[in-house]
């Protein structure tokens, strides 16, 4: 550390020494404070990631890469509720969404997350009304982890 060998006055033990302030920091405090923060963001950033609860169902196809910065997501229910990214959309309102979102562009990747309890025709139905809006690049999206 810092220590001060001369003295201030004429001679030994006369006057006062003069007061140095300490020009350090000390960082374990803050390096503690922002490790604990960094865990904190781990653990609770893969929690976010799916808004809607959806029992995909398994598949072996392989993963989709991401072409796309920010595909969107349609997540159909198996009670029949359907969903864009976290909002809830009538069925006859869900093309018009889609338009505005994307601005009408076709090359907008669109993944549809279906329930496994749905019939295989009520997820059709809404791919096909996707695709005959235009959208060329729509993906089904199943759960890699209930592989059989």
């Amino acid at each position: 550390m810092g220590m001060s060998l001369g003295t201030s006055g004429g001679g030994r033990g006369r006057g006062r020494k003069a007061y140095r302030p300490m020009a350090e920091i000390n960082v374990t405090p803050l390096v503690d404070v922002m490790l604990v923060l960094l865990i904190v963001f781990m653990v609770s950033a893969p929690l976010l990631t799916a808004g809607v609860p959806v029992d995909l169902p398994s598949s072996q196809a392989k993963a989709l890469t991401q072409e796309d910065e920010k595909p969107l997501e349609i997540s159909l229910r198996g009670d029949g509720e359907i969903y864009v990214g976290e909002t809830l959309v009538k069925k006859e309102r869900l093309i018009p969404m889609l338009s505005a979102i994307t601005e009408s562009n076709p090359d907008r990747r669109i993944y549809v997350r279906g329930d496994q309890k749905l019939a295989y025709g009520e997820i059709m139905e809404t791919i096909g009304a996707i695709n005959a809006a235009g959208f060329r690049k729509v993906a089904l999206i199943t759960d890699p982890q209930h592989r059989k």
